[in-house]
């Protein structure tokens, strides 16, 4: 078969069908992986510029005239960004083409990490230092456009696998950056920030240069802007999207702002911060993947609840532990929190095809063709795994204006995490009453039982 095109330019694929088991077998798989690792390099990339304000803030100290509020400002600057950016991103694929795409996308991360090479020094003004921050949350549409790009790769019953395995990756960009600043503190101290960026630097360079030569475009990818709009109307969305703002907003918004909270609640100095703030983010980018895979056993709807629960009791911990100024408690406490989120990551996505999966089937025994639903439920899936994931990314940002609002006001974080505990509640309770509950008599689309799958 022939799988190469050159009219519209090298690297494009004309005929692709990962479903064809002998295509995929003789061809397809081994193209879809070489795609897939190189995505990930430059999504894990991307990641690691998107938090790149929370290891910067550990290197300001009082020369730079800071509050913490400020600081909280400026790890939640890059967020909103990265969460806007994620749409535009989902839809670039299709009109630039895979490949190209994750091409300009890493080149884009040069941007932000140059200039923060120039502007990092005390004297800058804060206006300033906020607008390089909000650029480098162009890092944070990178996971929008590398999930899309997967996507198409793969056949349905490798998905689940691949688009984990590149979540998963993706996000320990957040701790490999974080690990890289602890380096920096450890040894050359807290005045030389510039050393992260300069390592950075090349390595963006390097995912943008693979990209361009091993990665492929796919002629046969198309925005379907079609789906997008019946998506919205469909009331799972906005359901799922509130549910993915408590597990993976708490995710980035906590990886943003732990540094900067174990400073201002505990007094840890720079180095002591960063000694135990990759771990949340790690771990929680780690457990990923075991959410996906409790998912398919029991149901990501249970798996979802019961993280939610899980969620509410550390967040009821980490109150106990700041009022009683326990440094131990609400550190393991803060690190089981980032493992709940990581978990609900993965069960809030696979929750989402299998409540288009569980629509179709009803639709199906209705009498509706079913070739046709089940290819407008991969559509419908598909598109709301891109909304909801630049929704729920806006999440880290509500955790991080939290955080300094309550610092400012109270200099404690104890506020904001009763605000949270609130959130966790309504999303633990919301889960139970659309997904878990006994199903409606009627299978309607409305009712949520779906037929007795298990979503």
């Amino acid at each position: 078969m022939t799988t190469t095109t050159e009219h519209r330019g090298k690297r494009w694929i004309e005929h692709w069908n990962p479903e064809d088991e002998t295509f995929w077998e003789a061809t397809g798989k081994k193209i879809a992986r070489r795609n897939l690792w190189f995505s990930i390099l430059a999504e894990h990339i991307g990641f690691s510029i998107w938090s790149l304000w929370s290891v910067m803030v550990l290197f300001m100290g009082p020369a730079y005239g800071l509050s913490a509020g400020d600081k909280f400002l400026l790890v939640s600057t890059p967020t909103l960004v990265g969460a806007l950016m994620r749409l535009p991103y989902t839809f670039a694929v299709a009109k630039f083409g895979g490949r190209n795409w994750t091409v300009v996308s890493a080149t884009l991360l040069l941007i932000p990490t140059v200039l923060a090479t120039i502007v990092l020094h005390p004297g800058t003004s804060f206006g300033m230092f906020l607008f390089v921050a909000a650029l480098g949350g162009v890092g944070g549409g990178n996971f929008a456009s590398s999930m899309t790009n997967i996507n198409t790769f793969y056949p349905e019953k490798s998905k689940g696998w691949a688009l984990g395995l590149n979540a998963g990756g993706g996000n320990l960009g957040v701790a490999a950056i974080q690990l890289v600043g602890l380096l920096v503190i450890g040894t050359a101290g807290a005045t030389a920030p510039r050393i992260v960026l300069y390592a950075y630097i090349p390595l963006i360079v390097v995912a943008a240069t693979f990209a361009a030569l091993k990665m492929d475009n796919l002629v046969s990818v198309r925005g379907d802007t079609k789906a997008m709009r019946e998506v919205v109307k469909d009331p799972h969305t906005w359901v799922m999207s509130l549910l993915y703002i408590g597990t993976f907003g708490s995710f980035i918004g906590y990886s943003f702002a732990f540094g900067l909270v174990l400073q201002n609640q505990f007094g840890r100095t720079p180095l002591q911060a960063a000694a135990v703030t990759f771990l949340g983010p790690l771990l929680g980018s780690l457990a990923r993947p075991a959410g996906g895979w409790l998912s398919d056993r029991i149901g990501g709807g249970k798996v979802t609840f019961v993280t939610f629960v899980g969620m509410a009791l550390c967040t009821v911990v980490l109150i106990l532990a700041s009022t009683s100024k326990s440094l131990g408690l609400f550190t393991v406490a803060f690190i089981v929190l980032f493992v709940l989120a990581g978990v609900g990551n993965g069960s809030t996505y696979k929750m989402i095809p299998a409540i288009f999966r569980a629509k179709a089937k009803v639709a199906i025994t209705e009498g509706a063709e079913e070739a046709v639903e089940l290819l407008k439920a991969r559509r419908l899936s598909g598109a709301l795994i891109g909304l909801a994931g630049a929704i729920g990314a806006m999440g880290g940002l509500f955790i991080n204006l939290a955080f300094r609002q309550s610092f400012t006001d109270t200099k404690s974080g104890v506020p904001a995490f009763v605000g949270f505990l609130v959130f966790y509640g309504i999303c633990f309770v919301v889960t139970w009453a659309v997904y878990l509950r006994k199903p409606a008599t009627e299978p309607s689309a409305r009712g949520l039982a779906l037929a007795g799958t298990e979503v």
